[in-house]
């Protein structure tokens, strides 16, 4: 993908700079270049209060990647519709996906602006890989899109992915598990849904999860709910969970033996690999 920003080093005419954006937040949590002074402020704040916070997001990228590398080798799956895919960072899906399998058909959702500027440069660089500017919010929206339709056959199983998106989500009108009712449902047998959400662990550490909820929701961000062990099972309806099941992202077969003690805030994302029988 490449940088939307103009030549001299201004956003696009469309990005108002002033508004943290999710997409930008965790760009610059996990190092990136493209964010502005909202987005930076927002994490500087929860900093104070958890200094590691930057490991929520490097956890839950780490994990997303172990999670398709295991979708790529060990299930059949060559379909993947990633909602709410972000900012290019390295080891995108459609990297980590077609390393192993070429043919995979990859799907990038998101309509945040900055990823948009972004995202469409995926349609000129691979012909298995499209962006659609849709809101994953609202499962309509992105299950009735002619364009995603076209190229995900979903009499297939297709890998669904809502990595650290759910967490940004709170409308009162309609529940997080709802919305991924409806997704679930619209999958065909044999597909798999991955999930990474802010978690709240209801032991010790409940207390750092409400004092970083309480910040994000209250930074110019303003959103990122941390959730309990059952609210976030409760998105996963009717699938049977890999194992270890649901679990603190750290802990989802990591890459080797974990020598070094987790930072707290390691113990506050949580994510799952789920597989709808």
């Amino acid at each position: 993908m490449t940088v939307s920003r103009t030549g001299d080093g201004r956003a696009p005419a469309n990005v108002d700079t002033s508004v943290a954006s999710i997409a930008r937040v965790y760009d610059y949590a996990l190092g990136g270049k493209d964010h502005y002074e909202a987005d930076r402020r927002t994490i500087e704040a929860v900093r104070k209060v958890a200094p590691e916070v930057p490991l929520l997001a490097v956890d839950n990228r780490a994990f997303l990647i172990r999670a398709l590398r295991f979708l790529a080798t060990q299930t059949d799956v060559t379909q993947y519709l990633d909602l709410g895919s972000g900012l290019p960072t390295a080891e995108n899906t459609h990297q980590v996906v077609q390393r192993l399998r070429p043919e995979s058909r990859v799907v990038y959702v998101d309509n945040d602006p900055s990823v948009v500027a972004h995202g469409r440069a995926l349609l000129e660089d691979n012909e298995f890989t499209m962006f659609s500017p849709a809101d994953i919010f609202d499962p309509r929206s992105v299950l009735d899109d002619p364009a995603i339709r076209s190229f995900l056959d979903f009499e297939q199983p297709i890998a669904l992915i809502q990595n650290g998106t759910l967490h940004h989500y709170d409308d009162p009108a309609r529940s997080p598990q709802s919305v991924m009712g409806e997704y679930v449902d619209a999958l065909p047998s044999g597909s798999f849904v991955v999930l990474a959400h802010f978690y709240d662990p209801e032991d010790d550490d409940s207390e750092l999860a409400r004092r970083m909820e309480d910040v994000f929701v209250h930074s110019p961000m303003g959103s990122g709910v941390f959730r309990t062990h059952e609210e976030i099972r409760g998105m996963l309806p009717g699938l049977e969970l890999v194992e270890p099941g649901l679990v603190i992202c750290a802990s989802w077969w990591p890459d080797g033996p974990l020598l070094k003690p987790l930072a707290p805030v390691q113990r506050c994302i949580a994510g799952a690999v789920g597989r709808k029988p």
